[in-house]
């Protein structure tokens, strides 16, 4: 009910950005290769091949302002990217430096899904146990439980995706486990908000940096335990590997609640 199941971003190579770029970011653009490298139809995301390269996203006015902030923050930590610029007027502009390394759908690290499985479990609980008291956004389960009500009530979710998503036969199923225990999503950590392989940059298997921050705030871990299970069977198609990647992340603070018809239910 929440999520857009973020792929691989692709790069495919274009003439120009079609939307008017501000212009104290025009200097950045011109005689540079520009890819589009967008995943989802809520905004479009471009990198620019210059200086180690840079990432211009664009998306409806007021959009981006949260993940911004987040961006910094997070960056502030030595956990994501630099942000350049961030400006709100036709559109939202976000300019990043890039992250150095390939994201965890990178056939090298995809080959090898023990290590993997192992590196981003003990990463994400690295990111769990940071000070998060000087953090900007300090509700994210509270939103989170909205939107994720919101998009059901107005029916905004893949409803291709049923029956048998997440192990569940129908959105009223999936709606009645959320309703029954959202009231345990109670512990405090920093969270990414949507934690999934593409969003998760390693550097030669070393820990790079987070992006796509714009669902990240001080929340519930097991929402970000939720989509690390998540995408694990969405990636790599199977959840043979799930409770390691449970053992791998600490099971002293892991409240699972498994059955067969709902392997992936993380509330308890």
């Amino acid at each position: 009910l929440y999520g857009d199941g973020t792929i691989l971003m692709k790069k495919t190579l274009i003439d120009k950005i079609p939307n008017k770029v501000p212009q104290e970011l025009k200097h950045l653009i011109a005689g540079a290769d520009i890819y589009d490298s967008s995943s989802s139809p809520e905004a479009r995301v471009y990198f620019i091949d210059r200086d180690g390269g840079y990432y211009l996203k664009c998306a409806k006015t007021g959009t981006l302002e949260k993940e911004a902030k987040m961006t910094q923050y997070f960056h502030s930590k030595n956990l994501g990217a630099e942000v350049l610029n961030y400006s709100s007027n036709d559109h939202d502009w976000l300019l990043t430096k890039a992250v150095v390394g390939k994201d965890c759908v990178d056939n090298e690290y995809l080959a090898n899904p023990k290590r993997l499985y192992d590196t981003i479990a003990t990463e994400l609980r690295k990111l769990h146990e940071i000070d998060y008291s000087d953090c900007p956004v300090m509700n994210r389960t509270t939103e989170y439980l909205a939107k994720a009500e919101n998009n059901y009530r107005t029916g905004n979710y893949d409803k291709s995706s049923f029956p048998d998503s997440f192990g569940y036969r129908s959105a009223e199923q999936a709606h009645e486990v959320l309703s029954a225990g959202k009231d345990a999503l109670q512990s405090k950590v920093l969270l990414h908000g949507d934690y999934c392989l593409p969003n998760i940059i390693l550097d030669n298997w070393k820990f790079s940096g987070f992006i796509d921050l714009d669902c990240a705030g001080v929340g519930d871990r097991h929402i970000d335990l939720f989509w690390g299970v998540w995408t694990l069977w969405f990636n790599l198609k199977t959840n043979q590997y799930r409770d390691r990647f449970l053992d791998a992340y600490g099971r002293d603070k892991v409240c699972l609640l498994y059955t067969s018809d709902a392997a992936d239910d993380l509330l308890c």
